[in-house]
């Protein structure tokens, strides 16, 4: 290896320096069984950020609209609680939220293919803490998925 390449090898960072030394990482999901693209593919960043988006809107929409008078510091926190309930609802009984359906995504236990009511509920206590979803894994699952042993899917 030449010392240009030793010293700009952290300009591209470690994954691209592993790559062009021969290493096979494959593609996202490949080692959970998932095919690359299509339905039951994993789902892009874009894609949950959007419907991350949708589903909070929705949530100080409601808690706006129908819990607090005009919009301040308790309208953030009902905006939380009612987050919260939602994702514990919607992906403990069909899967996905308004905005992950609006997205077409799908929350699947790896093990079971369903995410039940309990996985839900600890996925979405995770998602809510914030800080384990900002932690992504290779396969660009978030460390709320990886605790919960889910992963989101394109439906």
């Amino acid at each position: 290896m030449d010392n240009r390449q030793a010293l700009g090898s952290w300009l591209s960072g470690p994954r691209a320096a592993a790559e062009e030394a021969g290493v096979d990482f494959g593609y996202r999901g490949e080692q959970l069984g998932l095919p690359e693209e299509g339905p039951g593919s994993i789902a892009r960043p874009g894609r949950r950020l959007g419907a991350l988006a949708v589903d909070w809107g929705l949530c100080l929409l409601i808690a706006y609209g129908l819990l607090t008078d005009g919009y301040n510091q308790a309208t953030g926190n009902w905006a939380l609680l009612i987050f919260f309930v939602l994702g514990v609802v919607t992906v403990g009984t069909v899967g996905f939220t308004p905005g992950k359906r609006l997205f077409g995504l799908r929350v699947v236990a790896l093990d079971t293919g369903r995410a039940n009511p309990l996985r839900a509920l600890f996925r979405t206590f995770l998602l809510c803490i914030a800080v384990p979803a900002m932690i992504w894994d290779r396969d660009g699952r978030g460390l709320h998925d990886r605790l919960a042993r889910t992963v989101e899917v394109r439906i």
